[in-house]
């Protein structure tokens, strides 16, 4: 094998403590494994909530990181799909395509998979990962693809398509509230046009982001910070919004889009909740309500591939920062201060 026995990687000590470390290089352990050499990746809100300690089963010297593309560098004995120099989209969900959830297209909760990478086996944020399950887990990139764009298909875009805006059946002239302009509202705000929605209501404190969202195609902004964010969408429409998209995870914005959805509406929560909220069902009841929550499947990642493909879809709008890998450390700090950084999404490249 060419590849060398040690290399660089971003590892997990403990609550607010990362490192950039010497590890050994990953081997492949199983059959249906690959060895993927990592071009680009990229750091994921839940990388901070892990690193928040809101993550318990993520153990001290675990490697982070679940999105990125790469070269195969090796592949196991009983891989099919894909051979050494193949360029590939890594999924942040591994599924074994054999399993009873994996049969109804639930990769999430694969039962040997599921979203492991950077939380339960290392992850991609070191100059190679192992990916389990190699056939289901990764997908080809076609030649001539713009590789920084595709990054954003690991698990941002397909989180925000599938969770918020399937999840939250986006149709034709229906009014969307999207609640946080991260990478996450971003995705669903992209993905949401293309049911053609009349309005797209996006809710934020963060001025620029909101800018941005604008540019992107929101109809209407609302700032969190300048307003009452309730009454500024009811004055916008005849009694609250088909679809509420919760897309941060904490129990203001979830309040909101409790109070923003009209009669038959849907929430579509995708924001990873590290406490419990308050759930209004005393006033929710009669109100002929949907609420969905979700971990993304990435079952429409063929899919948005084809679209990005096609240049429907523009996912590098999303990048704001590049970073070389040996800058790992200083990435963290830009993503982790969002607002002042006016970050969005960061790409670490290992070239």
């Amino acid at each position: 094998m060419t590849h060398p026995s040690t290399m660089q990687a971003l590892v997990y000590l403990g609550p607010q403590q990362i490192a950039c470390k010497t590890v050994p290089t990953p081997t492949i352990l199983q059959p249906t494994d690959a060895l993927i050499k990592v071009v680009k990746t990229t750091i994921c809100g839940t990388d901070l909530h892990i690193l928040k300690g809101d993550v318990p089963a993520v153990t001290r010297g675990r490697i982070l990181g679940h999105e990125g593309v790469g070269v195969v560098e090796e592949v196991g004995s009983a891989v099919r799909a894909f051979k050494k120099s193949d360029h590939v989209l890594i999924s942040c969900i591994t599924s074994c395509g054999k399993c009873e959830y994996c049969k109804k297209q639930m990769y999430a909760h694969c039962e040997d998979g599921g979203w492991i990478l950077g939380h339960l086996i290392d992850g991609t944020q070191a100059e190679y990962v192992r990916i389990p399950h190699a056939d289901n887990s990764l997908y080809p990139i076609p030649a001539g693809a713009d590789e920084e764009a595709l990054v954003m298909l690991s698990d941002i875009f397909p989180t925000g398509f599938e969770i918020g805006v399937l999840y939250g059946t986006v149709k034709p002239g229906d009014v969307v509230a999207i609640v946080g302009a991260g990478p996450i509202g971003m995705a669903a705000l992209l993905t949401a046009q293309f049911y053609s929605p009349s309005k797209i209501i996006m809710i934020d404190t963060d001025s620029s982001r909101l800018e941005m969202a604008k540019k992107f195609g929101a109809t209407h902004v609302v700032n969190g910070t300048d307003s009452d964010v309730v009454e500024a969408v009811l004055a916008q429409t005849k009694d609250g919004v088909d679809v509420a998209i919760e897309a941060v995870g904490v129990r203001q914005t979830f309040d909101i889009c409790q109070h923003i959805i009209r009669p038959g509406g849907h929430i579509a929560n995708v924001g990873v909740h590290g406490q419990s909220v308050d759930l209004e069902l005393q006033k929710l009841w009669i109100q002929n309500i949907t609420l969905t929550t979700g971990l993304v499947n990435t079952n429409t990642t063929p899919m948005l591939l084809k679209t990005v493909e096609s240049g429907k879809l523009t996912p590098e709008n999303l990048i704001t920062h590049h970073f070389t890998f040996d800058q790992i450390l200083e990435a963290y700090k830009v993503f982790g201060n969002a607002a002042a950084e006016k970050a969005l999404k960061v790409i670490i490249s290992n070239i």
